[in-house]
């Protein structure tokens, strides 16, 4: 089919120039996990370079697009499309993400009565070898959204027109449409295309394939052995047959195929079948998490907040000196492998050894922000924190009864004399809620009650080390199995507050695609660790010498085990512990220094190497060109 196609002239400056780029994801408008992230923090970037010819596709969801989304009147070429479908039976709402650049957004509501849902899996058993349970709501999902956003780009095609060309025979790109599917769930559509041959020039990122998430939670050595494992046995262990074959066929029939990291490449490669074509690494908007001279001062005062909920939890029991304390932290989905929390945990063991050991005057508490499932808060910790504004208030009330006896007693030239200012009422409340405050036990481990406290791995790792939060203890731990958020009454913070206010961040990941994470740590001025299997570690490590001197550690894991990982780590910050101040505050500067190599004006242009290919094979390949391999490939 290649021969037969006319010749194609497209420079490097106008391979994509004319055509409109579509961005297909689950998470559009439709905040989930770390790839609307991803998509929404690189809108400045894709508007840039395609202005009003880019357009992002997702599932319509009422409650969320009634927050996230302005619907407008659609007209043009798109306009006529939606016309069309609608008349067909399929509505599509068309209007702007309320976000910086405020892009154009197609919401397709993709559900379909019981008949037409067994229609659309039988092609899918019929053409791509794809068989689907019957009874699962994500999976019927993914198909019809598939099969709606096939019609969508049908009709955008019809309506668009077909490729240009000339009467030389010299083709050119002006009219193609560029399609960008982002994970297995929006990028279903991919085979239906090709099959369909339609005009489109496709291109596929996985953030992470689903078999390598599972295998690596179960495998001690999943990357030392990549090459060894049977994808498709592997994935009926799991029972993601399915989901596996879904992901293999986007793969196989997109044009392009990328992923975020070197690392999910080689995954991807063994796993998918497929090597990757483009490395798209994740970037941030610096500047929006950027505050240049003001950072130092953000650090301090969300120190304080964190100072707050520290003196409400241990306080309590017994005190530590505040300005001796850092703040360590992880984060992350509730994977405690792949996200690294065994290590950390390890690590902490050994820290508090050897911070007595060598005599060093800190105070480490450290925090492991998670999503989990829980009762409720810890009554006692509602109620400590009850306590501790009551006794703010008290304070406050004191303190300004005081304030304007002792100006006068000062003016006249008195003694400074305090006790006899005070008055008796406001005594006797001071006196009855320091008593209210205390408890004899140990503070809490956990600020929730989780649903199953017996069997989490946490838990169980945190009793095994004996890490309880005694007194003579250096390291203290917080297990927050909530995610921090302003309405949570223990914080009342955001999660970018927590952050700002922490000294490090730990993320020493066993199974971690890319990892932002870090990268938001870093974007805030607070120094972090991250690991070679993580696919942002990777890419520290391979382009930017001499990251350990700027605040990132990228802690060495392949082929190594836990326990050689938490040595290293507890080298490391048994090292920071012992940096002064102005040790501290130098590092976070050089940290805020560097985080602009990690804005999307450095890492976006990857994306645009991945649409402008996709445009080259298109043409090289016509319209079907990659015919041969639009099945699951499994």
């Amino acid at each position: 089919m290649a021969d037969a196609s006319p010749k194609i002239e497209l420079d490097d400056s106008s391979r994509s120039e004319g055509a409109h780029l579509f961005e297909v994801a689950w998470e559009v408008c439709n905040q989930l996990g770390g790839i609307y992230q991803v998509i929404r923090s690189k809108l400045p970037l894709m508007m840039e370079r395609w202005g009003d010819r880019y357009t992002l596709i997702g599932p319509y969801n009422e409650a969320k697009a009634s927050v996230e989304f302005e619907e407008t009147r659609p007209a043009g070429w798109i306009g006529r499309a939606i016309e069309q479908l609608a008349q067909q039976g399929l509505k599509v709402h068309h209007g702007r993400w309320l976000v910086p650049g405020r892009p154009r957004v197609l919401l397709v509501e993709h559900w379909v009565p019981p008949w037409k849902l067994g229609e659309i899996k039988y092609g899918l058993w019929e053409h791509h070898g794809i068989e689907t349970p019957g009874t699962d709501w994500l999976i019927d999902g993914v198909v019809t959204f598939a099969d709606a956003t096939r019609r969508l780009m049908e009709a955008l095609c019809e309506h668009r027109g077909s490729s240009g060309g000339t009467s030389t025979g010299i083709r050119t790109a002006p009219r193609v449409l560029i399609a960008h599917f982002h994970e297995w769930m929006g990028g279903l559509a991919i085979p239906m295309l090709r099959r369909q041959n339609l005009p489109v020039a496709t291109v596929f990122t996985t953030h992470a394939t689903l078999l390598g998430r599972y295998m690596a939670s179960a495998l001690d050595n999943f990357y030392d052995r990549l090459y060894d494992w049977n994808d498709a046995e592997w994935a009926k262990k799991f029972n993601i047959v399915t989901q596996h074959k879904m992901e293999r066929a986007c793969a196989h029939g997109s044009h392009i195929f990328t992923t975020v990291s070197s690392v999910t490449a080689e995954e991807c490669a063994a796993l998918l079948g497929r090597p990757v074509d483009v490395v798209t690494p994740n970037g941030l908007n610096v500047g929006h998490y950027n505050l240049a001279h003001e950072q130092q001062q953000a650090h301090a005062s969300h120190k304080e907040r964190i100072h707050q909920f520290v003196m409400g939890h241990f306080f309590p029991s017994y005190s530590f000196d505040l300005d001796k304390t850092l703040y360590f932290f992880t984060s992350g989905r509730f994977e405690p492998r792949n996200k690294g929390f065994d290590v950390c945990l390890e690590s902490m063991a050994r820290l508090n050894l050897e911070l007595k050991a060598n005599r060093v005057d800190k105070t480490v508490v450290f925090f492991i922000v998670t999503s989990k499932a829980t009762r409720s808060l810890n009554p006692l910790a509602l109620e400590k924190r009850g306590v501790m504004n009551e006794l703010r208030r008290v304070c406050e009330n004191i303190t300004e009864g005081v304030a304007g006896k002792l100006y006068k007693r000062a003016a006249a030239g008195e003694k400074l004399r305090l006790d006899d200012l005070l008055d008796e009422y406001w005594t006797l409340r001071y006196r009855r809620t320091q008593q209210a405050m205390k408890q004899h036990c140990l503070p809490m481990v956990v600020t929730h009650i989780l649903e199953n406290d017996a069997d989490d791995p946490v838990l169980a790792q945190l009793r095994y080390l004996n890490l309880i939060n005694r007194p003579e203890d250096p390291v203290k731990v917080v297990y927050h199995p909530e995610f921090i958020n302003p309405a949570n009454p223990l914080w009342g913070i955001e999660y970018d507050q927590f952050v700002r206010g922490c000294h490090m961040g730990l993320f020493p990941g066993s199974y971690e695609p890319w990892g932002y994470t870090p990268l938001e740590c870093i974007a805030m001025g607070v120094p972090s660790v991250t690991s070679d299997l993580a696919g942002f570690g990777r890419y520290v490590a391979e382009h930017h010498l001499g990251h350990d001197e700027w605040g990132l550690t990228v802690l060495r894991r392949r082929g190594r085990s836990m326990y050689d990982a938490a040595a290293d780590l507890t080298a490391k910050l048994l090292d920071f512990c012992r940096m002064d101040r102005r040790e501290r505050i130098a590092l976070r500067n050089a940290v805020d220094r560097r985080s602009w190599d990690f804005d999307w004006s450095h890492l976006g242009p990857a994306y645009h190497e991945a649409h402008d290919k996709a445009v080259e094979r298109f043409f090289a390949g016509g319209v079907g060109g990659l015919t041969g391999i639009v099945g699951a490939g499994s």
